[in-house]
């Protein structure tokens, strides 16, 4: 199903906790600042992004924003987006700003998680419902119709998730996620960590799990391109920050990878690592890195640099495809492109 046709399903929910919204810094304006720069590296970065867009702030005051994605409903269009550390989802409304939309968001327990207890990365399926990986409860789960959340998947043979990251839906109906330990209260050497490895899954629409590759170190944001014959999947490893790309079999799963470009270089002189990323209906890659979202060329030659000069976490298409939404630390950022995501 068209991503924009999806978007456009009905996503009137009832949800809990939720008995008064809290605006954290909401902008009800139209007049937003702008930060940094945009870099352009190759002329074809024009065709993409006009030459007089501008990195515009349209809301602020969060600890860690992550996991943007956009709803198109028939009363109204929101942004949706995760503050990892609140255990909180936001949506923001043009000319209103944010507000609370969904707390608890990752973690439903009674005692103290860690740092980052909240939801990371959010996604659409096939019938407009919000999916969401959680670090808290370490499971992929899903917002029901009635208002109630149930559990996708939250363990591998047994064995409980880290703490899920970041997924994207196949057009067949699978979802491939990612699981580091960033979610857990101690990292990687949390006591409660149950697999020794950081996996790249897919969980299928019938709800089987299955590893994909566990060679990743710190495997992160996650893609397909456009005809879904790749799999694009960042990985935020101060020594190794790169973005792999792997075949994708008939059968599901994947092949051998292969480095699309290494910014390990960059690492400690620009801030941020690999984590979240996007693709445009061309199969150009719009990926978070050291000094904000770089625009990769389906071959992995830079195009650009959409410089936030913050930590930039996660992008996400939004509006009717063409507007590019980032989450830069305690920001967020829309870019104005000539481009559209995949699958609008």
């Amino acid at each position: 199903m068209k991503m924009n046709l999806m978007r456009t399903l009905l996503f009137g929910i009832s949800l809990f906790v939720i008995s008064s919204f809290v605006p954290v810094s909401a902008q009800d304006t139209l007049n937003y600042p702008v930060i940094g720069k945009i870099h352009r590296l190759s002329p074809e970065l024009d065709q993409l992004i006009p030459k007089d867009s501008k990195i515009e702030v349209i809301s602020s005051g969060f600890l860690w924003a992550e996991g943007p994605v956009w709803i198109n409903t028939k009363k109204e269009s929101f942004l949706l987006f995760s503050d990892i550390p609140r255990n909180s989802i936001y949506k923001w409304v043009e000319g209103k700003g944010s507000e609370l939309y969904l707390k608890p968001a990752g973690y439903t327990g009674l005692s103290n998680y860690g740092n980052e207890p909240g939801s990371n990365g959010l996604i659409l399926n096939a019938e407009g419902s919000l999916v969401s990986c959680e670090h808290g409860d370490r499971r992929i789960a899903i917002l029901t119709n009635g208002g109630g959340k149930m559990t996708l998947a939250d363990r591998y043979q047994g064995k409980r998730f880290n703490s899920p990251n970041d997924g994207t839906f196949h057009s067949n109906g699978d979802l491939y996620f990612t699981d580091p330990p960033y979610g857990l209260p101690k990292g990687a050497n949390d006591p409660s960590r149950e697999l020794d490895y950081c996996g790249v899954y897919r969980l299928s629409k019938t709800g089987e799990v299955t590893l994909l590759t566990k060679k990743m170190t710190r495997p992160n944001g996650i893609a397909f391109s456009p005809d879904e014959k790749k799999l694009y999947v960042a990985q935020s490893d101060p020594k190794a920050a790169i973005i792999m790309q792997y075949p994708v079999n008939s059968d599901g799963t994947i092949g051998e990878g292969s480095v699309l470009y290494d910014f390990t270089t960059y690492v400690g002189q620009r801030p941020g690592l690999p984590d979240g990323l996007k693709v445009d209906a061309k199969g150009n890659l719009f990926a978070t890195a050291p000094g904000g979202c770089y625009v990769l060329s389906p071959k992995g030659k830079v195009l650009g640099q959409i410089s936030t000069g913050e930590r930039t976490a996660n992008c996400a298409w939004g509006n009717d495809g063409t507007v590019l939404y980032l989450t830069a630390d305690t920001y967020i950022c829309r870019v104005k492109t000539t481009t559209k995501g995949a699958g609008w």
